[in-house]
Parts: structure tokens; sequence; C-alpha cells
């Protein structure tokens, strides 16, 4: 068995498929979100620093990173641990050298690398113009608007990937996650 195969497999006997596609869009969320914040935010407040823009941005992606892979990485330990637990109890033997407790050890990382790279990726994508206009790249609208776009689009697809697998419409689920990060612009743009 390959070693994609047998993550599969893991996967299905410790049930995660459908919590790393749970993390994956949640914290993906959060870090489109949060970039969109942060952009918003410097668009609005009118500063023009781009080191400062990049590194506070930076700053918030490499947070977000790791407070995902540390704490997805620390509870699904633990839930893990707990499932194992539970079924050796049920069998009443020891599981310690079975599929079922490399699936309690391997689950969680892959979890946690789910949770943190997830706003981390999306966080790169959104914050590109920001490098490429800083390396003096010529560009067909500001650095910021430019973001501010991408942040926008990386939203809407993670809403229409929630539609598509949850048997909604992904243009209505797309345009919902939209007018939230269109709500959250607002509502930093009144503050």
């Amino acid at each position: 068995m390959g070693i994609i195969e047998r993550l599969r497999y893991w996967s299905h006997l410790g049930g995660s498929d459908d919590i790393v596609r749970r993390y994956f869009v949640v914290n993906g969320f959060d870090g489109a979100l949060t970039m969109l914040g942060l952009i918003a935010g410097f668009q609005f407040s009118g500063t023009g620093d781009l080191k400062l823009m990049i590194n506070g941005c930076t700053g918030a992606a490499v947070a977000l990173g790791i407070s995902g892979v540390t704490s997805a990485y620390l509870s699904e330990s633990a839930e893990q641990r707990r499932s194992l637990s539970e079924l050796e109890e049920a069998m009443i033997s020891d599981l310690s050298n079975s599929e079922h407790a490399n699936a309690a050890k391997i689950l969680p990382v892959m979890v946690a690398l789910t949770n943190g790279l997830a706003p981390l990726l999306l966080s790169v994508i959104i914050i590109t113009p920001l490098w490429l206009a800083q390396s003096g790249l010529s560009l067909p609208l500001p650095p910021l608007s430019l973001a501010i776009i991408l942040a926008l689009i990386c939203i809407f697809s993670l809403g229409a990937f929630l539609g598509s697998i949850g048997g909604t419409s992904w243009l209505v689920s797309g345009v919902k996650t939209l007018l939230i990060a269109v709500v959250t612009m607002a509502l930093i743009m009144l503050l």
C-alpha cells in the first residue's frame, strides 16, 4: 500500500475526511477575512507604506498558520487518543500496535497541517500584489485594490465550495460569504 492509500485508509479509520475539509474551509475563511480586514484597514487609513503593510499582513498570516497548526494538533490528538481508548475498552484489547493506533498518531498531524496551511496559503495569495508592487512590478490596479479583489475571490470561492459539498447552490453560498466580506469592510470603514 502506497503512502497516499495508507493516509486515506487511516483517514477513513479515524473518520477525519470531513474534519480536514471543515478545518480547511473554516481556517481558510478566517485567514482570508483577516487579510481582508487588514488590507481594508490600510486602504481606508490612507497609508502608503508597502513595507509596513507587508510586515503587518505577513505577521498576521504566520500567526494564523501557527495558531491553526498548534490548536488543531492539540485538540485532534486528544480526540484521537480518546477514540482509541474507547475502542480498546470496547474490544477489551490493546490496540497500540494496530492500524487504529497509527491513524490516531498520523491524523492529528494531517488535520493540524491543513488547519494551519489553509489561512497561510490564502493569506499569501491575497498579499501577493503587495510583494509584487514592492519589487517594482507594474500592476493594472493599485496593490491594495488588487489584494482586496483577491480576498473577495478567495472568500467567494470558499463559499462556493461549501455550497457544492452541501448540495446547495454554489452561487448562492458564494454570494453569502461575499456579503459577509462586504459587511466586514463596511464596518472597518465606519470605524
